[in-house]
């Protein structure tokens, strides 16, 4: 897999169905739930990566199976993968105060590729290296298509969890892109 970090699950092609070597505990019947996929990574610039297993793991811990991609991932990879993968959510972390500038630029890239332009994406993290109030920042990422953006301050562990609640619950609240469009 592109990223060389580590994944869930078997990797990006395993569904996890009873071809993918996981064990089968549903009895021989179909799931009730079956786990969707959820990316997770941080973006081009940024090599942390004790953010990416925190979220993996707390992703899991919600139901979904994690694809996590790594540090460093250059937009391509990125767009590639979730174009192979089509998955419910992309989780995008920055640690190195650039998630702003390479958020802007990774959302564009996503929203332009066909299979992802509804897909739900969040960004979260340091925003920016000044330490300034992110309330523009935040606005601005969400008009270009975040559905939803967690910056350093309150809890964005959960944020995250109430956004994936949202989508457990129903068809997608949307509200980034309600309140951009």
């Amino acid at each position: 897999m592109s990223g060389g970090g580590p994944t869930s699950g078997g990797g990006p092609t395993s569904g996890g169905g009873p071809t993918s070597g996981a064990p089968d505990t549903t009895g021989g019947r179909a799931p009730d739930h079956a786990p969707r996929t959820v990316v997770v990574t941080s973006m081009a610039s940024d090599a942390h990566t004790w953010n990416l297993v925190f979220l993996q793991l707390l992703i899991e811990e919600l139901g979904y199976r994690v694809v996590n991609l790594g540090p460093c991932v250059p937009d391509e990879v990125l767009v590639e993968e979730c174009r192979d993968l089509r998955p419910a959510m992309v989780v995008i972390s920055s640690v190195n105060g650039h998630g702003y500038q390479d958020g802007m630029r990774v959302i564009r890239r996503l929203r332009a590729a066909d299979p992802l332009a509804t897909t739900p994406v969040v960004v979260g993290g340091k925003l920016g290296v000044t330490g300034d109030e992110d309330s523009e920042r935040v606005a601005e990422l969400m008009a270009a298509g975040f559905d939803a953006v967690f910056d350093d301050g309150a809890d964005p562990a959960a944020a995250l969890r109430g956004f994936v609640h949202s989508l457990q619950a129903g068809p997608p609240a949307l509200a980034g892109r309600a309140a951009a469009g």
